[in-house]
């Protein structure tokens, strides 16, 4: 057994359009997701978000299953177009009483609530007014949109994130283009970045000054990144890889812990990439309690030599044609339901990496999960895939710790099958299974095996 210290929080994952559904129930308005959805040919199975899990009917239900698993901690999105659905300062009370329902659901079976700000539903009417994160119009309107939040549910939310995975909302939204607003471009996805972080450091600024010393919570931001190993030992692939790790998550988390954007990016990418203030730069710095880390899997890393075509990598995965790098997966690896390696040492590589290269923050790993072919026979999922999955990630953690690396807590995405996004309802995420034609939640064998890992604080 592999005891975790004292303390460690467990908890489950979920995100606002994920689940929810009611798209536009109680003055909700649209998001970029809603619309994004409107056009079929985005989503593999030409679906949308309208009803989703329902979670927004059922969050009672939802919340009994989660209490009767064991779950301690329980991290949610709020979506903005709920509590601003027409402007950027008319909110909704309905959209504030929904949220403040499910808190205090929480609080009652003894789960822990922990909110994030944005989990890439981005209100449409910003979206039409002035193109969303492309303007810094929006830094102001998220700082509202925040602050809204803090005010109505910080007396009992101790635990905020402000932004979810930067990198794909910038690089899949505003660069590949697969994600909502679906724009494809080489120059977007870094200014669109600029305007996140400080829109983030903004929204952090608003707690610290305002709410947080009255309500003793704490903030950060969670970012997303596969590990990258070195191909080989020889020098230009030790530094391609480097360079595609700082190129993944350094691109966000340098400026919060070392004030700027890392110089492996500055020489590359020039004046295409944004510079912050002298200002900007103290506003940013500093302005995250704990390292939010969302991490699915891991690839080698090569540089690319001088007979390869250098403009041909498109943007993919950290931009690789700014990285002049390429991927390699080493076909032996099993993968999961979305054909991404399931490679546990490179979480632990890559919380190793954060360990040193930031000093030694606290580290909450905010979403580890798997896709998985799941079917429900005799109405059970055989999930010992699944289980294996889990076992192995939260063994690498525990080395992790073991090493020295301040890992203060652990979510599994997700609590349940739902929309996941460009692939539709088609790729399975959650410990429990959802019927899409019932809605009937089913606990498969990894819920009831995070449940003793949870009992017992060791895997």
């Amino acid at each position: 057994m592999k005891k975790f210290p004292d303390g460690f929080t467990w908890g489950t994952a979920t995100s606002s359009f994920q689940i929810e559904g009611a798209w536009n129930v109680d003055g909700k308005g649209p998001s970029i997701w809603d619309t994004f959805c409107e056009n079929e040919t985005n989503i593999a199975d030409k679906s949308n978000g309208h009803i989703a899990c329902d979670h927004y009917h059922k969050f009672e239900e939802d919340i009994k299953l989660m209490k009767s698993l064991g779950i301690k901690a329980y991290r949610f999105s709020i979506a903005w177009p709920r509590i601003f659905p027409n402007d950027a300062n008319s909110a909704n009370q309905k959209g504030i009483d929904f949220y403040n329902k499910i808190i205090d659901t929480l609080l009652s079976h003894d789960i822990e609530p922990w909110v994030t700000l944005y989990h890439w539903d981005l209100p449409q009417h910003l979206e039409d007014s002035y193109k969303g994160w492309i303007d810094r119009k929006i830094i102001n309107d998220f700082n509202t949109y925040a602050r809204t939040c803090f005010n109505h549910f910080g007396d009992r939310v101790k635990n905020w994130i402000t932004i979810n995975e930067a990198w794909v909302v910038t690089v899949l939204g505003y660069g590949i283009g697969i994600f909502a607003p679906g724009l494809k471009s080489d120059e977007l996805p870094y200014k669109t970045g600029h305007h996140i972080l400080l829109s983030h450091a903004t929204a952090v600024k608003t707690y610290r000054e305002e709410f947080q010393e009255k309500q003793g919570g704490k903030i950060g931001m969670t970012n997303n990144c596969d590990w990258r190993e070195a191909h080989s030992q020889k020098p230009e692939d030790l530094e391609a890889a480097q360079r595609a790790v700082e190129f993944f998550l350094a691109w966000f988390a340098d400026p919060i812990y070392k004030g700027d954007y890392p110089l492996s990016m500055r020489n590359r990418l020039g004046n295409r990439l944004p510079h912050f203030t002298e200002e900007e730069k103290e506003l940013v710095k500093g302005s995250s309690d704990f390292f939010g880390l969302n991490h699915y899997t891991t690839s080698y890393v090569a540089a690319l030599t001088g007979e390869e075509d250098h403009s041909t990598g498109g943007v993919n995965e950290g931009m690789i044609k700014d990285q002049d790098l390429k991927l390699i997966q080493d076909q032996s690896w099993d993968k999961t339901d979305m054909d991404w390696p399931i490679v546990p040492w490179g979480l632990q590589k890559l919380l190793e990496w954060i360990n040193e290269r930031y000093d030694q923050p606290d580290i909450v790993i905010t979403e580890n999960g798997c896709a998985m072919k799941d079917q429900i026979v005799d109405g059970k999922v055989n999930d010992q895939n699944r289980i294996d999955f889990y076992e192995s990630y939260i063994s690498a953690v525990h080395k992790a710790i073991e090493n020295g690396v301040k890992v203060k807590g652990y979510f599994a995405w997700s609590f349940m099958d739902n929309f996941e996004w460009a692939s539709g309802y088609e790729k399975r995420f959650g410990i429990c299974y959802v019927d899409y034609n019932t809605l009937k939640r089913t606990p498969k064998a990894s819920a009831l095996w995070y449940k003793n890992v949870i009992s017992q604080n060791a895997v």
